[in-house]
C-alpha cells in the first residue's frame, strides 16, 4: 500500500428494502469519517439518492463507473446497475435480494483485484438473496468460497471476542459436524487472526463444551469427552493456549471469559446470545482466517424500522473502524514478518 494513502474500504449495500443504506449513510454523514477511510459504496447514484432523500440524510457523493477510479477523501459510489430497482421498505422481495447480490459480488470482485482494501457488508436478507450465483447460508459461506483461507465467523468487541466452530448449522445437526479436524482448525485459525488481526502474541483461548455441563462426564452425551478433551489435551500438549471444555451456561455470567482473549463456541446461538446480550450495537462480525478483510454489523435487516429513519448506526461505525484497524495490523503483522531487519529490531 502506498505510504500515506487512506484505506479504501468497500461497501455492499445490502438488502434494499432494509437498513443497511441507511446505517451507510448515518455513518458517513459525519464527514470526519473521511479523515480515517476512503468510502466505496457498490450501488448506483440513483439508489443511493433515492435513499438519502426518503431518509432525509445530507451527503454529498462521487459517483463511478469502475472501483478503480474512485477519489481518495470523497465517499464513492460505483455505479453497478443502471436501472433503477422498486424499493419497498419493510418488504421481503425477490428484486431486493438480486440487487444485494450485485453489490455483493461486485464488492467482492473489487476487493480479489485490489481496488478496494478491505469490505464491510450491510446486512442481507438470507432467503431472498438465494439464486443460482448464491446458494449459501449467508455471507460468511460464500466469502470463504471467494476469498483463500478456512474462515471463521468472529463476534468481536474490545473486550469479547467469540467464535464459531459450527456458525449457520441446524442445531441438530452441530454435534455431528464437530470433528477433531474441525476443532483442530478453527482453533489455529482463531489464534493465527487473534495474532495477525488483534496483535496479541500468545492467545489464549477457552473452548464451550457441546453438551450440557460439558456432558457430566458421559452422562449427558459423549462428545465433549471423546471430541473435544482429546483435541484439547493434544493442541496442549503441542504449546496452544486452549482450555476447557467449559460449561456455556455459566460461562458468561461468572465473568469467566475475562480470562481469556477469546471464546470459541461449538454452536450458532451458544456463541451469539451471550455475545449480543453483552454487547449489542457495539459488536462486529469479522470473518477471520481469509485473505481479506471483511467484517460486518452485528444484526441483521431490521424489516421492522426500515425506512423509519430509526436505525441505530453504532455496530455498522464500528464495523468500519474494525476493519480499518484490522487492515493496519495485519500491514504491519506482514511487514514484520516480512522485514530481517524489523525482525531483529523487535528481538532487541
Amino acid at each position: 500500500m502506498q505510504e500515506n494513502r487512506k484505506i479504501r474500504l468497500g461497501i455492499s449495500i445490502g438488502d434494499l428494502n432494509g437498513i443497511g443504506c441507511e446505517v451507510v449513510l448515518k455513518t458517513f454523514e459525519d464527514s470526519r469519517m473521511l479523515d480515517f477511510c476512503t468510502p466505496v459504496i457498490f450501488a448506483s447514484n440513483k439508489t443511493i439518492s433515492f435513499q438519502k432523500n426518503a431518509l432525509g440524510i445530507a451527503i454529498k457523493y462521487h459517483g463511478s463507473h469502475e472501483a478503480s477510479k474512485i477519489i481518495e477523501g470523497k465517499i464513492n459510489v460505483v455505479n453497478i446497475w443502471k436501472e433503477i430497482p422498486k424499493i419497498e421498505f419493510g418488504k421481503e422481495t425477490q428484486e431486493a435480494g438480486k440487487y444485494a447480490l450485485k453489490s455483493l459480488q461486485a464488492a467482492v470482485k473489487a476487493l480479489k483485484e485490489e481496488n478496494i482494501d478491505a469490505l464491510v457488508t450491510a446486512p442481507i436478507n438470507k432467503n431472498n438473496i438465494q439464486s443460482e450465483d448464491f446458494k449459501f447460508p449467508g455471507h460468511t459461506d460464500y466469502l470463504a468460497q471467494e476469498l483463500e483461507g478456512e474462515s471463521l465467523m468472529f463476534m468481536v468487541t474490545d473486550t469479547l471476542k467469540v467464535g464459531l466452530l459450527t456458525d449457520h448449522v441446524a442445531v441438530k445437526d452441530a454435534p455431528t459436524a464437530i470433528n477433531p479436524i474441525l476443532v483442530r482448525t478453527k482453533v489455529r485459525t482463531i489464534e493465527k487472526s487473534l495474532q495477525m488481526d488483534f496483535g496479541i502474541r500468545r492467545p489464549k483461548i477457552a473452548l464451550l463444551g457441546i453438551n450440557p455441563h460439558s456432558g457430566d462426564n458421559g452422562v449427558i452425551g459423549k462428545e465433549d469427552d471423546e471430541v473435544l478433551k482429546p483435541v484439547i489435551k493434544e493442541m496442549s500438549d503441542l504449546g496452544h493456549l486452549i482450555f476447557g471444555p467449559y460449561s456455556a451456561d455459566s460461562f458468561f455470567g461468572s465473568d469467566s471469559y475475562k480470562n481469556f482473549d477469546a471464546v470459541l463456541a461449538a454452536y450458532h446461538d451458544q456463541g451469539l446470545i451471550p455475545f449480543k446480550t453483552l454487547s449489542f450495537g457495539k459488536g462486529v462480525n469479522y470473518t477471520a482466517g481469509l485473505s481479506k478483510v471483511r467484517t460486518s454489523p452485528d444484526h441483521g435487516t431490521a424489516y421492522e424500522i426500515a425506512g423509519k429513519g430509526k436505525a441505530d448506526y453504532s455496530s455498522f461505525k464500528e464495523a468500519v473502524f474494525t476493519a480499518l484497524q484490522i487492515f493496519k495490523n495485519r500491514t504491519e503483522f506482514k511487514e514484520l514478518n516480512e522485514n530481517p531487519l524489523q525482525k531483529q529490531k523487535v528481538r532487541r
